[in-house]
């Protein structure tokens, strides 16, 4: 028996409006050291695959599809963002 989703054509709409909270433009990198950096709002997870601990990273001032997974070495100069999510995780 195969199934196959059917939609009726009158519930398809066009997407017209933004969702609340998302924001439509992209900020630029702050300037640390004449390098260009992103600032990071809060660490959500970690995972470790081959001994390489990456950190999952939600980026300011853009929304959840931005988020991503990010090197423990490549987190430079957020080391109180770091070591918040370090306590919070170690309390779960």
């Amino acid at each position: 028996m195969r199934i196959h989703l059917v939609v009726n054509i009158s519930r398809i709409v066009q997407y017209r409006k933004q969702v609340k909270g998302q924001k439509k433009e992209e900020e630029k990198p702050v300037e640390v050291d004449r390098v260009e950096e992103w600032e990071i709002e809060k660490i959500l997870n970690k995972r470790k695959i081959r001994g390489i601990e990456k950190y999952l990273v939600r980026w300011k001032r853009f929304i959840a599809e931005y988020d991503s997974w990010i090197k423990k070495e490549e987190l430079g100069n957020t080391k109180a963002v770091l070591e918040d999510f370090e306590e919070e995780w170690k309390q779960k």
